[in-house]
């Protein structure tokens, strides 16, 4: 490693950054990325249309220093299950996202190598699923409270001085020191209103990640240094101990030194010392020393089920299924890490059960319903029985007979997505949220 490390400081790495060919490569990563245009309005596709012209241009614009990055644009989201909090993030332009993603190519060459092993954001080969999973194994070996860290603000409050500094140590090119600067001084275009970027990395900036890794490589180096558990996402820290005392004395020795020496702020009403079963990490939760989803994350997804299946609703129930898997299909494809399939057999029951709620509602009058349930092959006498019970349409809803006449087959024949019963490695049962039908 420290060879390679010694071949990139040997080579041009401003030239290697700013060549054509290099640039082109970039292009195709941030064309096959996506992503809306900056604030010159120009879409990935735009750009492109002239490919071989706008890469020499800015190749020759980089290396006479004439290019100048333009400001981001910033665009705010809602954080999911936060009312009144938001994530600002920043698009750039599509010609200095390019030149970002040239630069984060070589970067990652010099630096990937070398970040610690429990590093898991950001990083080739390594995933979200691979965190979580290290984090069950460190619990299953006893060390079962978590010191929960939370870095406020933290895209947003990286020291510029200080990342120039920590890429010194590797990149001995001082013009692409100067690049990076300038990049991350470009300053930020909100509501029509140039605004500066004294500190902090745009969050949407192809090359932000990289840097986070390289300010927080740092952090990760003293915890190994004190020979503490850990594993990291991004900003999202938890580092696993045997005792709630041993929690909190760690607890204030880092908040001390993320503080004092990394300048960052620790958001102390959001970090805590808990147990496993308590704390969320990445949307999971280590319970019982299996992998479960959260209670917060099942919560909005819950939310997310309701919103896609609004009471009173005049959409075809084959429209809704569409976005209802347009949704699902993602949010499983992430979830389904969860070892008990009971959870994600929950989230299905509880959208048939919303649909079978609007099926109820269309029908308008009891008679409709019953006639409606008896022509799908319902049992009269059953029917009648539940149909005049007095029951709102969310009760019923959930009776044998409406679970029967709109059962899981006849959602799936229109299209419903089920993953619960896919095969899954470790999955074994862990109680039910509700009943699955």
């Amino acid at each position: 490693m420290e060879q390679r490390n010694l071949e990139y400081k040997n080579e041009k790495l401003f030239e290697q950054i700013t060549s054509v060919g290099q640039l082109k490569i970039a292009y195709k990563a941030v064309k096959a990325n996506g992503g809306a245009p900056g604030i010159d309005g120009i879409s990935v596709e735009d750009y492109g249309e002239e490919l071989e012209e706008e890469l020499s241009k800015l190749s020759v614009e980089v290396r006479a220093w004439t290019y100048r990055p333009q400001a981001v644009r910033r665009v705010r989201i809602p954080k999911p299950g936060k009312k009144n909090e938001e994530r600002l993030l920043g698009i750039p332009c599509v010609r200095d996202r390019v030149l970002q993603y040239s630069l984060k190519m070589t970067l990652e060459g010099i630096f990937n190598g070398g970040f610690s092993k429990h590093s898991y954001g950001f990083m080739p080969g390594r995933s979200q699923r691979d965190a979580v999973q290290a984090a069950k194994e460190l619990v299953k070996s006893g060390k079962e409270w978590v010191v929960d860290i939370d870095l406020e603000k933290f895209f947003d409050r990286i020291n510029h001085d200080r990342l120039i500094h920590l890429l010194r140590r590797k990149v001995e090119d001082k013009r692409v020191l100067r690049l990076i600067g300038e990049i991350l001084r470009c300053g930020i275009m909100d509501n029509g209103k140039r605004l500066p970027s004294r500190e902090g990395a745009v969050q949407g900036s192809p090359l932000s990640p990289l840097l986070s890794n390289i300010v927080l490589d740092e952090f990760d180096k003293e915890l190994e240094k004190r020979d503490l558990a850990f594993c990291r996402y991004a900003d999202d820290c938890n580092i696993f101990v045997r005792s709630e005392r041993a929690g909190h004395r760690v607890k204030e020795s880092i908040t001390r030194y993320v503080e004092g020496k990394l300048k960052l702020k620790i958001n102390k009403s959001k970090s805590q010392v808990a147990l496993s079963k308590a704390v969320t990490f990445l949307g999971m939760t280590i319970l019982g020393g299996m992998i479960v989803i959260a209670s917060k994350s099942k919560d909005r997804a819950m939310e997310t089920v309701r919103s896609l299946t609004p009471r009173g609703t005049n959409r075809p129930i084959e429209r809704q299924i569409e976005q209802i898997n347009l949704w699902y299909v993602g949010w499983s494809g992430y979830f389904g890490m969860t070892e008990t399939p009971s959870q994600l057999k929950a989230i299905e029951a509880h959208i048939r059960r919303r649909l079978r709620s609007q099926l109820i509602g269309a029908q308008k009058r009891k008679r409709y319903l019953l006639r409606k349930l008896i022509k799908m092959g319902s049992n009269k006498a059953q029917t009648v029985r539940t149909i005049y019970s007095n029951q709102g349409r969310w009760r019923l809803s959930h009776t044998a007979v409406i679970e029967k006449a709109w059962s899981r087959h006849w959602f799936e024949g229109r299209g419903l997505k089920i993953v619960s019963d896919e095969q899954r490695p470790h999955w074994q049962g862990l109680g039910v949220w509700f009943k699955t039908s």
